[in-house]
């Protein structure tokens, strides 16, 4: 391979849509000398136009818009690229779309290094430079999901020149809490899918991408093995590696969500519960911005982007803050500061059409401002009552097998009475729960443990589970949370510890010793959720070791963590 990295910028102009296509133009890196690749699609009449901004790894050449997908037909142009805006829609629109390929990946050369501070340095800069353009008002706004919702937050935190407002759609904000370490459990399973099959395959350098059809070959040619291995920091090692917050690796990957001072509108999905959701409502929560706002949306995440009503939503937000042409009246209080979407009634999972049925409500606080935290008592029996039973002498024990065989009893499930008139719950959950481990072997060993994951599930009059849909499409019950045992530590004193919402650190000076058969009592978080209980149906409370139906991609399995 070459080591001179060239300016090959092409330049194609589309008349059938009016704009200018400028393709692999390269953003000089003052940090180090080298270059981020991008392509720049903007209206053909001349002008200076606000700039909507991407930087992610899937790279800016790889098509996303194949006739059999589901994705409004609208947002499927010829230069659609996966959860990003689609260049022919917003040019249209009398916008600029600048989609880069992050440092090490597609035609963007440097050490893959995925969510990093590194690499959130580089955004940095591709929003300067985009801000500085001849062909740009000087405003930028950044709209995508998942992968590029995240980055939105670390960059925010940054505050480049130039940013004017961010939609971080369905984004998690916090690397250990809400990605990798759910209660202090690796997420790995995801993590690994994601790297094999969305990341790695555009590495930087790597071989036979066009022949794959992933994307482009590197403009100046393969690496070796040697180079491509050099050139990456996989994620599944540095999580297999790294254990608490404290450590190096997910230290520097912290930020400060108060630093954030753009207009913001977070969208969370209510699906999303083991990747994005928790993100998006506490990044709203403590983003710094005087004018922000959370929307909660349904449905699987490649799609609601480019839903029509989302859409003209998003519009109107960067109508506001990218052109100040505030028709829809964001900057004077007519948009509510949150506006949820109310799970009533069974749709289906994977329903659109059914989905787009939920009523939706407009509230001036998250938490909603009227909550009533109502307490439920898990019981002998299995139910969970809002009244206090009579309490007992000795304590009563519900017993489980952890990792148990298919006839053994592996989790525990608790059910509320049914409803005997319509109830809603939305907003956060926590289970306190006293939980004892009585060890398989004797003596037990000096790393005993215990992960718990609890779940929340929505049971119809004939006893049926209620299923939503989780980020894939898959059936999800409502929510879920996870704790190891050990990490069971609650910093009340931190201004982020919630009653409703326990604060944990994370930090290996944290960790607590878990002895055979002694009980502790802990907090489990559950993520923020919604869900109307109509007459007649229930909620089930699940407790086990493992993850259990609902879990998808996002199974906690790791041989060495577990």
């Amino acid at each position: 391979m070459s080591n001179t990295l060239r300016d090959l910028t092409e330049t194609f102009v589309d008349d059938d849509n009016s704009l200018i296509f400028e393709k692999n133009v390269s953003i000089p890196l003052e940090s180090d000398g080298s270059v981020i690749r991008c392509n720049v699609y903007r209206p053909k009449a001349e002008g200076r136009y606000p700039v909507l901004v991407t930087y992610g790894p899937y790279g800016k050449d790889i098509y996303y818009g194949d006739p059999s997908l589901e994705v409004n037909p609208e947002h499927k142009s010829q230069s659609a690229a996966w959860e990003t805006p689609d260049p022919v829609f917003w040019t249209a629109r009398g916008y600029a779309i600048v989609r880069a390929d992050e440092r090490g990946l597609g035609q963007s050369p440097g050490v893959l290094d995925t969510m990093s501070a590194g690499t959130a340095n580089c955004f940095f800069q591709v929003v300067e430079w985009a801000a500085d353009q001849a062909w740009s008002s000087g405003k930028v706004g950044l709209l995508g999901v998942s992968y590029y919702a995240g980055s939105q937050w670390r960059v925010a935190a940054k505050r480049p020149k130039g940013l004017a407002c961010i939609v971080p759609w369905e984004g998690m904000s916090d690397y250990y809490r809400d990605r990798c370490r759910h209660g202090g459990i690796f997420s790995n399973n995801f993590i690994s899918f994601w790297w094999i099959h969305q990341v790695i395959t555009n590495q930087y350098g790597r071989p036979g991408r066009a022949v794959a059809k992933w994307g482009e070959d590197t403009i100046e040619g393969d690496l070796s093995p040697e180079e491509l291995l050099a050139n990456m920091r996989d994620q599944n090692l540095d999580n297999d590696a790294n254990k608490f917050l404290d450590d190096e690796y997910y230290a520097s990957k912290n930020f400060p969500l108060e630093n954030i001072q753009v207009p913001l509108l977070s969208v969370a999905n209510w699906g999303g519960i083991s990747l994005h959701l928790r993100g998006n409502v506490e990044g709203y929560t403590y983003a710094g911005s005087r004018h922000k706002w959370l929307r909660f949306i349904v449905g699987r995440h490649d799609l609601p982007l480019y839903y029509e009503e989302e859409v003209d939503m998003q519009v109107s937000f960067l109508e506001a803050f990218l052109k100040d042409n505030d028709y829809a009246g964001w900057k004077t209080g007519q948009v509510a500061p949150v506006s949820i979407c109310l799970r009533k009634g069974d749709v289906g999972f994977n329903n659109p059409s059914g989905e787009k049925t939920f009523p939706r409500r407009q509230e001036q606080k998250w938490p909603i401002a009227r909550t009533v935290y109502t307490k439920y008592h898990l019981t002998p029996s299995g139910s969970l009552l809002t009244e206090l039973p009579q309490s007992t002498v000795n304590p009563t024990r519900l017993s489980y097998r952890a990792f148990g065989s298919q006839t053994d009893s592996h989790m525990l499930q608790l059910n509320t009475a049914p409803a005997t008139s319509e109830y809603e719950v939305t907003g956060h959950i926590v289970a306190h729960l006293n939980v004892s481990v009585t060890s398989a072997v004797s003596p037990p060993p000096d790393n005993l443990d215990l992960d718990l994951f609890v779940i929340l599930r929505h049971l119809s009059i004939t006893g049926t589970e209620i299923y939503y849909t989780g980020s894939s499409g898959d059936a999800v019950p409502v929510t879920k949370g996870w704790l190891r045992l050990s990490m069971r530590s609650v910093n009340e004193a931190n201004p982020r510890h919630r009653e409703y919402l326990p604060w944990r650190e994370y930090r290996s000076t944290d960790v607590l010793p878990v002895e055979n058969d002694e009980v502790y009592p802990c907090d489990v978080e559950l993520w923020p959720t919604n869900v109307v209980v109509q007459e007649g149906e229930t909620l089930m409370l699940e407790i086990a070791s493992e993850d259990t139906q609902g879990a998808g991609l996002f199974k906690h399995n790791s041989p060495v963590d577990r």
